[in-house]
């Protein structure tokens, strides 16, 4: 008898979300909420990197130490995910004295979702992000049409 094969891990969709440091630095409010998303199993985190830009305009880029934040039990399941060129990229475009979090979130319950079709021999083929703030101006303009 053989050994078994070992099976790699399959992972949903992940969303990037690129969220502003007005003064470049994670506040406890901004990981709270994160955190919480985490914890309601809506999302797993998988990179977690600040990218930061001088006022000279030097580019940062700092992966983050969860543990610094003393957040236990929580890691990073792809650590590198965003690569440097993107987040270069990104810093390029950042203001002056400003920073931005990059978190890449794997949304479990599309993982799910996505299983579940395929046992119906259905996939997912495309998918379209609308902004919330979008969402919130076509809706109240819907309302007051009303």
């Amino acid at each position: 008898m053989g050994t078994a094969a070992t099976v790699a891990p399959h992972y949903g969709p992940v969303e990037l979300h690129v969220i502003t440091l007005p003064d470049s630095e994670v506040s406890a409010g901004l990981l709270s909420a994160l955190l919480a998303q985490i914890d309601k199993g809506v999302v797993r985190l998988l990179d977690f990197v600040v990218v930061t830009k001088s006022v000279t305009g030097t580019l940062g880029i700092e992966e983050v130490d969860l543990d610094e934040f003393g957040i236990d039990g929580l890691t990073e399941l792809a650590h590198g995910l965003t690569s440097e060129e993107d987040l270069l990229e990104l810093g390029v475009a950042l203001a002056p004295g400003t920073g931005a979090l990059v978190v890449a979130l794997e949304l479990l319950w599309a993982a799910e979702l996505a299983e579940q079709l395929a046992t119906q021999d259905s996939v997912v083929i495309a998918t379209e992000r609308i902004p919330a703030p979008v969402v919130n101006t076509v809706m109240s303009l819907i309302d007051d049409e009303d």
